[in-house]
Formats: C-alpha cells, sequence, structure tokens
C-alpha cells in the first residue's frame, strides 16, 4: 500500500504541475471515491482509491517503462545545453522524473529504455551485473576474423583494465557486425574497433538484457512496455 499527496499524484498522473494541480482543485473538478476533494495534501491510497478529475478516471503507476527507437542527434540526459534530448521525443510520457536507462553517444541510433524506476536502472546499468547489450556495427572496411578470438579476450582502450570478454558475429559482408557486451565504457564499441584501426561508421542498439527493440518502432517512436516485457526487465 502506498500514500501519497493529492497533487503529486495527480502531477504523476500527467495531470499538470503542482501548481496547476491546485487551481484544478480549487475549480472543484477532483473527487475520491465520489467525494469532492480541494485540498492538495489530501492523502491517496493509490492502490484503492478511485481519483475522478472531471469524467476521467486517473490511474496511478508508481513506475512507468519505456521503449524508443533513438534516432541520432539526441542526446540520452533529461537537459542539454546543445541537443535536444531524448525525453523530448516522449509527449506522452505522464511521470516527470523520467530518466533514460545509461547513455547512447548522440550519434548512435536503436533501444533506448526510459522510466523513472531508479533501482531497475541500477541494475541494469551495474558493472557487477554483466547486463548484455547488443549492437549492429557497420564500419568502415572488412572485419578480420581474427578479431573474434581477440574480442573473446578483452580490448585494451586504454583504462586500468580491458574491457570484459565480448562476443562478435561478423556478418556476411564483412564491413558489419553484431556485438555484445556486457559494459557500458564511454565511447566504448568505438574504441574495441579503433584498437585496430577500423573506424565506426554506424551504431544500432539491438537490446539491452532480455529486451529487443521493436522491429515496428521507426526511428524516433517509442512505446510503453508490455507486462512480459516489464517482468523480463525485472528479472535482469
Amino acid at each position: 500500500m502506498s500514500i501519497i499527496r493529492l497533487d503529486k499524484y495527480l502531477a504523476d498522473c500527467g495531470i499538470g504541475t503542482r501548481s496547476q494541480v491546485k487551481k484544478i482543485l480549487k475549480n472543484g473538478l477532483v473527487t475520491i471515491n465520489d467525494i469532492k476533494v480541494s485540498k492538495a495534501d489530501t492523502k491517496v491510497n493509490t492502490e484503492s482509491d478511485k481519483v475522478m478529475v472531471g469524467h476521467d478516471n486517473i490511474i496511478y503507476k508508481k513506475y512507468e517503462y519505456y521503449m524508443l527507437n533513438k534516432p541520432s542527434g539526441y542526446v540520452s540526459a533529461r537537459t542539454d545545453n546543445l541537443y535536444p534530448t531524448v525525453l523530448s521525443l516522449l509527449d506522452g510520457a505522464k511521470h516527470k522524473e523520467l530518466s533514460p536507462v545509461g547513455r547512447l553517444d548522440v550519434d548512435t541510433e536503436g533501444l533506448l529504455l526510459i522510466t523513472n524506476d531508479g533501482q531497475t536502472t541500477h541494475n541494469l546499468l551495474a558493472p557487477n551485473k554483466h547486463v548484455d547489450k547488443t549492437y549492429y556495427v557497420e564500419l568502415d572496411m572488412p572485419i578480420p576474423d581474427l578479431l573474434i578470438e581477440e574480442f573473446k579476450k578483452g580490448i585494451d582502450i586504454g583504462e586500468n583494465k580491458p574491457t570484459k570478454p565480448a562476443k562478435l558475429n561478423i556478418l556476411d559482408n564483412k564491413a558489419t557486425c553484431e556485438l555484445t557486451i556486457s559494459e557500458g565504457k564511454f565511447h566504448q564499441v568505438k574504441r574495441m574497433f579503433a584498437h585496430f584501426g577500423l573506424k565506426v561508421i554506424y551504431l544500432k542498439r539491438l537490446s539491452m538484457g532480455n529486451i529487443k527493440l521493436d522491429a515496428n518502432l521507426k526511428i524516433g517512436e517509442y512505446r510503453a512496455l508490455t507486462d512480459e516485457e516489464i517482468d523480463a526487465l525485472l528479472k535482469n
């Protein structure tokens, strides 16, 4: 059971900011269990109370989980002074505390999870959790087959330790591949290939843990995770 203030309940559900919610309350548009309320600090049981704004039943969800097919040119942050942020693409999301799970480079596309569930975000990003992330990679020249074994050993990218073992699957035309890593170091994929004189010219994340990018999502589109996907995400 969770008991929270009414103004937070309504703000978290996307009804408006705290100040906007207070105006709605003053106008007598809000009821709890069919009783009109006007005080912002009224307590609400998120599991059992029925909250209405006008004729709309407002159902509270503590956490929201979204899948975004990130386009190039957007940064994985809440705010930025140079580029638009990925959160600007989630025009229908409700919670104000949403954040991207980790970062994709500004020129990287593909799967980006966005949630307000801080514990799950921590679990997905913690180094000791070893959550696999798979990328589709295009390079400026063919990939030597010997890199398959080299990537399994770990690559020196100029940090204290080599990268953790990675799985490299070279595709038919030899200049493209799928790479699975279990870390998220700064520019890691690009730095791993740069170690062998190869330049990444296109990068797209395909999966993170048990969650795969929905093939029906166009670049820049997003959707809420299904209940099955949320269960899989929490198991990560």
